[in-house]
């Protein structure tokens, strides 16, 4: 079963109200995957939220997301990225992650496609196109 670390984007963008992310609440419901997220993640998700109904959205969500623990500061990240960024992929490593999920193509677009220390970096409509191909 896939494991999908979901990045603080990806969070917000649902509280947000993004139906396209909702697909990802389905198959994890459907037990196609596993949906999951730090403590790390979720903090940055909330900082960019700008309403209680958001927050409250959010919280529900996060009811099927299994919260993982940060990354060790101690490991070193094995790919160039800025300094806010290594924790993230660093919990999705630890966290044994298949794909780390990410909207954020300023960062992580130089990844995309490739597989780091485990994890598939992609974004959420490579994985979703990825998934439905037969």
């Amino acid at each position: 079963m896939n494991r999908l670390f979901l990045d603080a984007n990806v969070l917000f963008s649902i509280a947000y109200g993004s139906a396209s992310l909702e697909v990802f609440w389905k198959i994890g419901r459907q037990r196609q995957c596993r949906l999951l997220a730090s403590a790390y993640v979720i903090e940055e998700a909330i900082r960019n939220l700008s309403s209680p109904g958001q927050f409250k959205r959010l919280k529900d969500l996060l009811a099927e997301v299994e919260i993982v623990p940060d990354a060790d500061p101690k490991i070193p990240c094995p790919v160039i990225l800025p300094e806010k960024d290594r924790p993230v992929l660093l919990a999705a490593v630890q966290a044994r992650a298949t794909h780390f999920i990410s909207g954020d193509l300023q960062h992580f677009n130089a990844y995309r496609g490739q597989i780091i220390q485990g994890v598939l970096i992609c974004t959420p409509r490579d994985y979703l196109q990825n998934i439905r191909q037969p």
